[in-house]
């Protein structure tokens, strides 16, 4: 939306004084506008719908879908050892991939969040991205926090975040 109002000049004839003062009202309106940050943008009727034809377009080539991201800790707040690259995995095999064969991705990270007693902890971590149909959600709600807690319960974690949205995929 635009923080610009609009004046409307009624119909017929306009006297100089008049349209000198709308003339410096709009130079005074655009030099603000101009020269003051703007939060939004408007889209006049011919950008809206080009915007609307794209988003069309995208949607042609995709199904609705979820994407799932969980971020997996390796630390130990029991004070044990890190989670390793092997143990990870093969909870990828024992408890994720028998869920969710049709693919997923892992990516390293770094993490940092505070712990249960206060503490920000530091550590390496593991991004896994679950995507599957919108029409599964229920279904796979619940095996995905199967997933969570078996992670929770293995390693002594606090917690296993969750994020999700829901987006369109093609394959």
């Amino acid at each position: 939306m635009s923080c610009i109002p609009r004046f409307t000049v009624a119909q017929g004839r306009t006297g100089p004084k008049k349209r000198a003062a709308l003339t410096t009202a709009a130079v005074a309106l655009a030099v603000l506008a101009v020269g003051t940050p703007v939060a939004s943008a408007t889209l006049d009727d011919e950008a809206l719908a080009a915007s609307r034809s794209e988003a069309s377009a995208l949607a042609a080539h995709g199904s609705a879908y979820i994407e799932t991201r969980l971020f997996f800790g390796t630390e130990r707040p029991d004070g044990g050892p890190d989670v390793t690259d092997r143990q990870f995995m093969a909870f990828i095999d024992e408890e994720v991939t028998p869920r969710f064969p049709n693919g997923l991705t892992i990516q390293d990270g770094r993490g940092q969040w505070r712990d249960s007693n206060g503490v920000i902890e530091r550590e390496r971590s593991y991004e896994l991205t679950l995507l599957y149909p919108a029409s599964q959600a229920r279904v796979r709600d619940a095996q995905i926090e199967r997933i969570r807690d078996a992670y929770e319960k293995a390693y002594a974690q606090d917690s296993v975040a969750r994020l999700e949205e829901r987006t369109t995929a093609d394959f």
